[in-house]
């Protein structure tokens, strides 16, 4: 079978020659021994969350869906063995009944462990690195067509450790992952502190409370004083929950942060004008909430409007003056803009291609309406962001090739070997990764 494919923020489409869904590990062996044959790339999809054309092929599509759940568990370690395939969403009714959790989240659940651990997605807590820093094992399907076990393969023992700096953050560019193991932490609760603050003094105090916190992050919507903040302290089972109310949990997440947030960013794209006034009162009726509950309610926001998003690590201390660089060119140039923007902050880590490797960062995430024009906006942040010795989120947009990416990453001709290594065809090339790897 074959269909059109597009990513969920509409920014990138393709036509594959055709599309099939493996149920094992030799089913991929087969359609990659064959779209080898044939002369035609392979590219697995997930759920296609991510903004850039990581996932557009006009070759062999590979749909990952019924390569999902649990595969093997080692409570000694807490460690568990997934499908590529299976949903951050589907992990809680995973690892809650034996008693784990995944120790660090994003705030979005909708992307497949194997599509958010190779784009590098992340959560914020600057003691804890991002989804992909806690694979410790994998396997995969090489470019030559055969079975790969990277990390730990169980019962103490590992083959070959050397790569898994690479494969664990692969961009799809090593092969099509079958299996992933994470390491897990025993399950948790999260205190969410929510209030608004004085942007300025989020900014003057965003390192502290980064070094203080388990877990803190703010948004601040352009055209206001104001940023709304959010403050996770991890706490035992024994503490006991105190969950939203779900008459709360409704009106927050669905009516207000969906239903009438869509609506108010549907009305700025006719009435631009409106925008800075729109946020000034979206600033003007956030409130402070307190609520304890287990962590994956705490990390993760239903988002149903669609936008667009660009993301930049930059270091740690850089985080206030890009804010403020951010702030003046949005005034300078009358951008209007709806959507706020995210900051958050992660630990340094050994993947090669991380864009916390080696250091202590802050995220900065820009975003728009799916249907606003966002390319004057996205290029003038971009080039801010970039300036602050910036790596660019590789699931989300920016416009860096090779040559600038080159100079962010020590090791990225490190990770250009292992690619040569394992598809040394390009059978997992696609024109994003020509564009950030090279041909």
């Amino acid at each position: 079978m074959t269909a059109r494919w597009r990513n969920w923020a509409r920014t990138e489409r393709s036509s594959p020659v055709m599309t099939v869904a493996p149920r094992d590990i030799e089913q991929i062996v087969l359609a990659v021994r064959r779209a080898a044959e044939t002369g035609h790339t392979v590219k697995p999809i997930g759920a296609s969350h991510s903004f850039t054309g990581i996932g557009a092929t006009e070759g062999l599509r590979l749909d990952m869906s019924r390569l999902r759940g649990l595969v093997d568990v080692d409570l000694e370690r807490d460690r568990v063995t997934l499908w590529a395939g299976t949903h951050l969403w589907e992990l809680p009714g995973i690892l809650n009944p034996l008693g784990l959790a995944l120790e660090n989240m994003g705030d979005v659940d909708r992307q497949t462990i194997s599509g958010a651990t190779s784009t590098g997605t992340h959560g914020t807590g600057l003691a804890i690195g991002g989804l992909a820093s806690r694979v410790v094992g994998a396997t995969l399907v090489t470019g030559l067509g055969e079975v790969l076990a990277v990390g730990d393969t169980g019962n103490g023992e590992t083959e070959n450790a050397e790569l898994l700096p690479a494969v664990a953050l692969g961009l799809g560019a090593l092969g099509v992952l079958a299996t992933v193991t994470l390491q897990c932490v025993p399950r948790y609760l999260l205190r969410a502190v929510e209030q608004p603050m004085p942007l300025e003094t989020v900014l003057a105090e965003f390192e502290g409370r980064s070094r203080a916190s388990d877990h803190f992050e703010f948004f601040w919507f352009p055209h206001t004083e104001g940023a709304r903040t959010k403050t996770n302290t991890r706490l035992p089972l024994s503490a006991g929950a105190r969950p939203l109310r779900a008459a709360s949990r409704l009106v927050d997440e669905e009516l207000v942060n969906n239903a009438v947030f869509g609506a108010l960013v549907g009305l700025e794209r006719w009435a631009p004008a409106t925008t800075p006034r729109i946020n000034r009162m979206i600033e003007s009726v956030s409130s402070r909430r307190e609520y304890s509950d287990e962590s994956h309610r705490v990390f993760i926001t239903r988002r149903r409007v669609r936008f667009r998003e660009m993301e930049y690590s930059v270091p740690l201390a850089a985080v206030p003056e890009a804010i403020r660089e951010l702030r003046a060119l949005i005034e300078r140039r009358g951008f209007r803009v709806s959507f706020p923007i995210e900051v958050r902050s992660a630990a340094a880590d050994p993947l090669w291609l991380s864009t916390g490797h080696a250091r202590e960062s802050g995220y900065i995430a820009v975003h728009r309406y799916f249907r606003d024009p966002d390319r004057e906006y996205f290029r003038e942040a971009e080039a801010i962001l970039a300036a602050h010795e910036g790596r660019p989120h590789w699931g989300k947009m920016h416009t860096l090739g090779a040559a600038e990416l080159r100079e962010r990453y020590p090791r990225f001709d490190d990770f250009l070997a292992v690619r040569e290594r394992l598809d040394p065809g390009r059978l997992f090339a696609n024109p994003y990764l020509e564009r950030v790897l090279g041909e």
